[in-house]
């Protein structure tokens, strides 16, 4: 079976979805990384894997649900850190970020039977998922990342590899306001929708208790 690998930073205030302020205050950006990340593991959780891999810049949270191994980032750029975590890998892996809270279990449960990688382009130019029949780090170690041909470069490398691309659908990462906005009307029973309708539309403060659906999606 197949290992699941996420990869994410902690959501704390100032660290996470800094593109969102403004509208959004740093603690709101931070709740709504909060909740996509939980939103993102829950999914997760719910598709079967030989494994489930958090790999995480920072300290594990509440948003953690049970099930998973929590590793460590390494040091490094993105496509060093990408690497290092399929390096981790002995057999077939697909790794996912914190960014699409939409993304479901029927999305995740790939098949390496009739191909060698999954790819996933994001709308923004870059890539949601990447899966690896035979993980090799050499396959990401200098594609530009956070660029508008990061996608582009990282399939075309896959390719160059002779490997058997499959692709997956294109999702919209969350990044800006209005990607919220689009990404939660694809998900609106998901924790990330719920904490987006807590947020004034201005990005003022935030009162009373926060709705969080019970369980996974």
């Amino acid at each position: 079976m197949t290992t699941l690998l996420v990869i994410a930073k902690e959501p704390r205030p100032g660290r996470v979805k800094t593109r969102l302020t403004p509208p959004f205050t740093p603690g709101q950006a931070a709740g709504l990384a909060e909740a996509a990340l939980a939103d993102t593991l829950h999914a997760v959780a719910a598709t079967p894997a030989a494994r489930r891999v958090l790999v995480l810049d920072g300290a594990p949270g509440p948003w953690l649900p049970p099930g998973f191994e929590v590793v460590a980032q390494c040091a490094g750029g993105l496509d060093e850190r990408l690497a290092e975590a399929f390096a981790r890998c002995s057999g077939p892996a697909l790794l996912i970020g914190m960014d699409t809270p939409q993304v479901t279990p029927e999305l995740l449960t790939v098949d390496f039977a009739d191909g060698d990688a999954w790819f996933g382009p994001a709308e923004d130019g870059g890539f949601w998922a990447l899966g690896l029949a035979c993980p090799d780090p050499a396959l990401l170690r200098g594609v530009p990342m956070s660029t508008p041909v990061t996608g582009a470069v990282q399939r075309e490398r896959l390719v160059a590899a002779g490997l058997r691309v499959r692709d997956l659908p294109r999702l919209r990462d969350v990044d800006t306001a209005a990607d919220a906005h689009a990404v939660a009307a694809l998900a609106p029973r998901g924790r990330f929708a719920a904490r987006l309708a807590r947020c004034p539309a201005a990005g003022g403060p935030v009162t009373g208790p926060v709705a969080r659906p019970a369980g996974p999606r």
